[in-house]
């Protein structure tokens, strides 16, 4: 079985490719077998994410922290299985709070079956990774439960929204961290920690790969407004219909001044079909874009920081590129 494509990373070094590639394969295996159930319906509910496809970015992750120690090590790919299968539950759930009607250009699991369905199949993918966990130690699953904490954590905070008295950008930039950050993040400590790598790594890997998650979302949160076409993934202002006040929305509505009103008085709740393309070309020639990408720049180099005081071996390399990826991205 071939493996998923490995994001966009311009991976110079031909042997790191190789061994990513190798790696990747082998979390595919293992991610198929994971979810086998003797019924058939519980198997094919589960694999309706891993066959939609998905670039397995934070398996990736994994195996590219697991250079810094011993790759190889029989932990490895069990570690990335778990990432991996935490990260497709939460895909699940979050498509019946969204009730999002597509995932990955096929039906959700909530449009083919019901909503029952696709928040108990996401269940059995947490439970699946629990018993993989239990194989790697106290301290693996310790920080699995830690990271599963801050997920639920900055989904409760993203659905109740920021409290009176509470910065809306603070706030927005918390839940990012929460929600995309930690996942990430986990994905870096894994890779370190299962190959062996010196704690010192592990914690430098852990602060940048969150950092880089966070960047990962400004980015996203861009690229909704500023692509012309579907290049992101999504349809240019999906964000704004669906009423999303991502971090250049909240700039806008953070300021006061008379020139923006006709924008404020535009994004103060989801956007009419027939106002958002006076709503993108509006935000794209605001200032509130420069801010957010000046943000977006900030956790890149915050990113980049840490790497820099890693080894200097390929996949320090490899994660350079990919914060140099995650800005240019966004235009």
């Amino acid at each position: 079985m071939a493996a998923p494509p490995v994001v966009d990373l311009p991976l110079v070094d031909e042997r790191l490719a190789h061994d990513l590639a190798i790696g990747l394969a082998g979390v595919e295996k293992l991610l198929r077998a994971s979810v086998e159930s003797e019924d058939a319906f519980v198997t094919e509910a589960s694999r309706h994410l891993i066959e939609a496809g998905g670039k397995r970015f934070r398996a990736m992750l994994v195996l590219l922290a697991a250079q810094f120690g011993t790759a190889t090590a029989p932990g490895v790919i069990p570690g990335a299985v778990v990432i991996e299968l935490t990260h497709l539950a939460t895909l699940y759930h979050d498509d019946v709070m969204d009730e999002a009607p597509v995932r990955r250009g096929s039906p959700s699991a909530n449009a083919r079956w019901d909503n029952t369905v696709a928040i108990l199949t996401g269940d059995y993918l947490f439970a699946q990774a629990s018993e993989i966990l239990a194989d790697l130690g106290a301290d693996i699953i310790r920080i699995q439960a830690q990271t599963f904490s801050r997920l639920v954590r900055g989904q409760i905070r993203e659905t109740i929204g920021p409290r009176d008295g509470d910065d809306p950008i603070r706030h927005y930039i918390d839940v990012l961290a929460d929600k995309t950050g930690s996942l990430i993040a986990t994905s870096g400590r894994f890779g370190a920690l299962l190959s062996g790598a010196s704690p010192d790594v592990a914690d430098r890997l852990t602060r940048a790969c969150e950092a880089i998650g966070v960047a990962w979302q400004l980015s996203d949160d861009l690229l909704d407004v500023a692509s012309e076409s579907a290049e992101s993934g999504k349809t240019p202002g999906t964000d704004l219909r669906e009423g999303i006040r991502t971090l250049p929305v909240l700039y806008v509505l953070s300021g006061d001044d008379p020139a923006d009103a006709r924008l404020r008085e535009l994004l103060s709740g989801p956007v009419a079909e027939e106002d958002v393309e006076e709503a993108l070309t509006l935000l794209r020639a605001n200032p509130a874009m420069d801010r957010a990408r000046a943000e977006l720049v900030a956790w890149a180099d915050r990113a980049r920081a840490d790497l820099a005081e890693l080894p200097d071996i390929p996949a320090r390399a490899a994660y350079l590129a990919l914060c140099d990826y995650v800005v240019e991205r966004s235009g």
